[in-house]
């Protein structure tokens, strides 16, 4: 699943750090939300779109495996 998590905390000029305290996460993990290698739970899914004032759908963007 791609997100916009990396584009959206930098338009924002918000660290990882500040982002993971907020979110009450590791610093690794906002990183590797980032990176694509770690799909968020859905609670964290809504704390980040709490956070950013926007829905899930909005930041997260499911592509549907065409296999």
């Amino acid at each position: 699943m791609k997100n916009r998590l990396e584009e959206l905390r930098k338009e924002r000029g918000i660290k990882q750090e500040t982002l993971a305290a907020e979110l009450e996460v590791s610093r690794q993990t906002i990183g590797s939300l980032e990176n694509g290698r770690y799909n968020p739970s859905i609670l964290l899914a809504f704390k980040i779109a709490k956070y950013f004032g926007m829905s899930i759908e909005e930041i997260f963007i499911y592509e549907e495996d065409t296999k």
